[in-house]
């Protein structure tokens, strides 16, 4: 009985063990994604502002087909 106790300790360990390192990673991760969030918020953001520039000085219209066509 005493072993059997044992050994439910030692796996009861291991398991506190291995979920300690998961949400260790998960959190990490957690940062990863909220910085990619952010990241790709600036680059939308850059994106529409070049576009907003590009239709406001007349870029627009390069995108156009030429009268020949």
């Amino acid at each position: 009985m005493e072993e059997k106790l044992i050994e439910l300790e030692t796996k009861f360990s291991y398991q506190e063990d291995l979920l300690s390192d998961l949400n260790d990673i998960v959190a990490k991760q957690q940062l990863q994604l909220d910085e990619l969030i952010t990241e790709m918020s600036r680059i939308k953001e850059q994106f529409q502002d070049a576009a907003e520039r590009g239709s406001a000085e007349g870029h627009g219209e390069q995108d156009e087909k030429p009268p020949h066509y």
